[in-house]
């Protein structure tokens, strides 16, 4: 796996639980919007939606000042959907905070149903390196 770290993020204490530690669903706003990213310029469209993610495995918190990476990569890809993977990590220690093994987007039209994406048979595109 070539799991990159794009983004990332600071944690602010509008980003707090009321445990002084990174609230569960802003993380999980940050992943589905950068794995989206991601996805998007993979499949070179503007349409998809998120369909389906495993299990979110919180392995340590995150703290306020805290920079945190986000990194994605591609796991499967068939002719309406991609899969990634996506980890998160504290910038400064590399510790990971979060992982979620599969994450499912699909393109659709515009009526909302799977339709064949840009980039299919699959190419991968670097065009989103940092």
């Amino acid at each position: 796996m070539s799991l990159k770290y794009r983004t990332r993020k600071v944690v602010k204490p509008g980003d707090l639980n009321s445990g002084n530690t990174l609230f569960g669903g802003r993380i999980l706003e940050w992943i589905d919007e950068e794995c989206g990213v991601y996805a998007a310029c993979q499949m070179n469209t503007k349409t998809l939606v998120t369909k389906y993610m495993s299990e979110l495995n919180f392995l340590a918190p995150a703290y306020q000042g805290d920079v945190v990476e986000i990194g994605v990569d591609t796991v499967d890809v068939t002719r309406t959907t991609i899969a990634v993977t996506c980890h998160v990590r504290v910038k400064e220690t590399k510790e990971e905070i979060v992982s979620i093994d599969k994450v499912v987007f699909v393109n659709v039209d515009e009526n909302g149903r799977p339709a064949r994406h840009g980039n299919y048979p699959y190419v991968p595109n670097n065009s989103t390196e940092n």
